[in-house]
């Protein structure tokens, strides 16, 4: 094994819909895509074998591994298994995070602030004086307000609503159709699909696209998702030592807002009107980059704790 300039970073971005990897050798990184990870199994094993496929056939080196994570568990992160697993590939140090604290570094750095992670679901993580503050993450069943499961799910339900006459009507009915047929057949043919959560999330981009294209009942359900997106932001920014009129980054990691005009325009509004101080800004960099920097994290940072490391 070599040490020095040879030393490789391997970082690993595991989601519940697919993965990135990064190998970074004396200053050259190589990203690609790989399978999810999910949170069902045992973690480690799983993103032992995607550093296993990342490092196939190449020179044993020494090796820095960094996993954020999905939905990681204190259960799961055991960074003493996945070192003794990935050893004969050269890693000597491992470090493993839940994917907020990768989605913060990779949105703020190392300032203080929050990062709201907005995907099928949604994580909300604030930085501050008072240390760290996670919010929500609870899942499509309980919680996750603001994602894009709720965003589906709440243009599914306007849609229904206007099917059955509760409300107006809504240019979401039509979509609805379009995307997955006639309505009377709609919730038997969600409730067995096997990827009905991710299919419920897609519809989200849907919602969007009416609401750009005029939908008032559309465009009701973005509002409403920035203000739960919001209320998480600020309640991670009052739980970290923030008050009103103090100078906050906040900003956001996923395409879901990255993608929507209308819903990053909403929150922006709802921050700088009950969050004085607090300013949305955009991400310094991807998740991945995030997972990079876990690494190098100063000591005494609060996010620190948050690191499961061995080596």
């Amino acid at each position: 094994m070599t040490t020095g300039r040879d030393t490789r970073r391997v970082s690993i971005d595991g989601g519940q819909s697919g993965s990135r990897v990064r190998v970074a050798i004396d200053g050259t990184k190589t990203d690609r895509d790989d399978r999810p990870i999910f949170t069902s199994r045992p973690v480690v094993e799983q993103v032992a074998e995607i550093a296993r496929r990342a490092l196939a056939d190449a020179p044993v080196r020494a090796t820095t591994l960094t996993a954020g994570v999905s939905g990681l568990t204190p259960d799961q992160s055991r960074p003493e298994r996945l070192l003794a697993l990935t050893a004969d590939l050269g890693v000597d140090s491992v470090f493993l995070v839940h994917d907020s604290v990768s989605a913060y570094l990779g949105a703020n750095g190392f300032d203080h602030g929050v990062v709201t992670a907005v995907g099928t679901g949604v994580v909300t993580l604030g930085v501050g004086d008072l240390g760290t503050a996670r919010i929500d993450g609870w899942g499509h069943l309980l919680g996750d307000a603001g994602s894009a499961y709720w965003i589906g799910r709440a243009g599914l339900d306007a849609a229904l609503r206007s099917f059955d006459g509760r409300s107006g009507a809504t240019s979401l009915k039509r979509a609805a159709v379009d995307e997955f047929g006639e309505l009377p057949e709609l919730y038997m043919r969600l409730q067995g699909a096997p990827d009905h959560v991710a299919s419920i999330a897609g519809f989200g981009r849907i919602v969007g696209r009416e609401a750009d294209s005029g939908d008032e009942i559309a465009a009701g359900i973005l509002r409403d998702a920035a203000t739960e997106l919001a209320t998480s932001v600020i309640a991670a920014l009052r739980r970290t030592g923030w008050h009103e009129g103090d100078a906050s980054r906040v900003s956001w990691m996923g395409a879901v807002l990255s993608r929507n005009d209308m819903l990053r325009e909403h929150l922006r509004d709802e921050i700088s009107t009950r969050a004085q101080g607090a300013v949305v800004q955009a991400p310094l960099g991807t998740s991945l980059d995030g997972v990079e920097k876990v690494a190098d994290t100063p000591p005494g940072h609060p996010l620190d704790i948050e690191i499961y490391r061995a080596g």
